[in-house]
């Protein structure tokens, strides 16, 4: 192994001030193994605000910079989806791990460089889905493993929120890989190859497409295994963001099931069992606590997010917009 890891305290970089930067370095408090050194952004003054929010002694302008800074053992990149790539390189290049936002990439191709390179240089690499770190999911996983729900027949799960359109807006905008699918639509994707455990294949999809052409409307229906999956993903409206995981025997309900934080078991009608965590974070804590064990043990990747299960999100994507523009 390449990187440096102090004691047992990983010591954090974070790469771009925006909101989700934000909700990161807030759970952080809540991570006992990690520590907040250096933040940087394009701009000096967004870097020195941030750093004074969140009590983060180092405050750089422009990323190479922090890149370049021996005492950082990981960083948390948090840029635009179409600039992952060129962060993620240049940090590994550095020496640095990489806990980068979803989507890791923009293609499967840039996905396998990734990972050849990461396992070149010896370090830590992960895509942040957060969702499988979280003991709601893992609760519903072991009710599924357990055979509490008989058989797994079907997934269904949905994310949207209703966007204003604006070709300008980030989420919209085609030059920085604007669109539902990858800022959303991954999530119902994640959650099928969680629960499923198996390649998504005959994929089908109805889309709408915003003024500028980029989707704003997406219904999947797909197979995984013998699995029936129903996944859907909207700026247009908002979806009811729940995730149903069913069996010949029963099925689990898990709201807002990205960041869930309770699941229900249930036979039929009735409610038999239901796991609330009472957490008091927003959840991003449990998978960076699990990064930092993953570098503490010297692991390359992490076997609950592993760099395999980015390759075939990217994949899935591909597929999903290969037909919605060959419409």
């Amino acid at each position: 192994m390449t990187q440096l890891v102090s004691g047992k305290i990983i010591r954090w970089g974070i790469v771009s001030t925006g909101r989700i930067a934000e909700q990161f370095c807030q759970d952080m408090v809540f991570v006992p193994n990690g520590e907040l050194v250096a933040v940087a952004a394009r701009k000096d003054q967004d870097a020195k605000n941030f750093a004074r929010k969140f009590d983060i002694p180092r405050a750089y302008e422009g990323y190479q910079k922090m890149f370049d800074d021996p005492d950082i053992d990981v960083v948390y990149v948090a840029t635009p989806h179409n600039i992952h790539f060129e962060n993620v390189v240049a940090a590994l290049s550095a020496g640095k791990s990489v806990l980068c936002e979803k989507p890791i990439t923009i293609s499967s191709d840039e996905m396998l460089q990734l990972s050849t390179l990461a396992n070149e240089k010896g370090l830590f690499l992960m895509e942040a889905m957060w969702t499988y770190f979280l003991p709601a999911i893992i609760k519903a996983k072991a009710w599924v493993d357990e055979g509490r729900i008989g058989k797994l027949k079907h997934i269904k799960a949905d994310f949207g929120y209703p966007l204003p359109y604006s070709s300008e807006r980030r989420e919209y905008n085609s030059e920085l890989s604007g669109g539902c699918l990858l800022e959303m639509g991954i999530y119902p994707i994640a959650i099928a190859y969680y629960f499923a455990e198996d390649i998504i294949n005959n994929i089908q999809v109805k889309a709408h497409l915003a003024e500028n052409g980029v989707e704003d409307d997406l219904v999947i229906l797909a197979e995984s295994g013998e699995v029936k999956l129903t996944l859907a993903t909207s700026f247009q409206c908002k979806l009811q963001n729940w995730a149903y995981i069913i069996g010949d025997e029963g099925y689990i309900a898990i709201p807002n099931f990205w960041r869930a934080d309770q699941c229900t078991l249930h036979k039929l009608d009735e409610e038999i069992a239901h796991f609330s965590n009472q957490r008091t974070s927003l959840g991003f804590n449990f998978e960076a606590q699990a990064v930092g064990e993953a570098i503490i043990n010297n692991h390359l990747e992490h076997n609950v997010m592993t760099h395999h299960t980015s390759y075939l999100f990217q994949q899935t994507m591909e597929q999903v917009k290969k037909l919605v523009f060959s419409e």
